[in-house]
């Protein structure tokens, strides 16, 4: 099974990305555009991992100290594709959360698992293979997302998977500080 470690989002800025989601396709001519209940921010990607494996992931997941902090996220930033781009929305710099991205990353190498080394770009992607019309302008679009901002005091342990053809990801464990 796909799994990926992550922090959900709460309701009032899966609305505030849906907006600026609307906004996006309206000044787009294509793209596949993140499903509400898929909004998340990743802390590491796990790939694929059989079931036998997934305690030694929920440990390594124990492990890892924080404490509830904050999260504030503004601008749209995206990453060029010939076959169109990935947009996403960025996370302002925050110690809490590249301390618990770096504890899980070295606790579940400790455990066994060779994740690939990168550095950490926390954002929440909301397109990919986005094409934009001419009259898109990304300096203006951006300006006009207010920062958001959002508590948070858990991580979660999630499946990504296809049902029915649609991209679902479940929350499998999750850890609260």
């Amino acid at each position: 099974m796909r799994l990926f470690i992550a922090i959900n989002l709460d309701e009032s800025i899966k609305e505030e990305l849906l907006m600026i989601i609307s906004r996006l396709k309206k000044l787009s001519r294509q793209g596949s555009y993140t499903f509400p209940e898929n909004l998340h921010l990743t802390l590491l990607f796990l790939g694929e991992v059989q079931e036998s494996e997934i305690n030694r992931i929920k440990m390594a997941m124990d492990e890892t100290k924080a404490a509830p902090f904050q999260l504030q996220f503004s601008g749209l930033v995206n990453f060029k594709r010939k076959e169109g781009d990935i947009y996403w929305i960025g996370v302002n710099n925050n110690k809490m959360l590249d301390d618990i991205h770096r504890q899980l990353f070295s606790n579940l190498n400790q455990a066994g698992f060779h994740l690939e080394n990168r550095p950490f770009k926390p954002h929440l992607t909301i397109g990919r293979r986005v094409i934009t019309r001419q009259e898109f302008d990304m300096a203006d679009f951006s300006q006009r997302i207010l920062p958001m901002k959002m508590e948070t005091g858990k991580i979660s342990l999630m499946k990504s998977e296809r049902i029915n053809g649609k991209l679902t990801y479940t929350e499998i464990y999750s850890k609260h500080y």
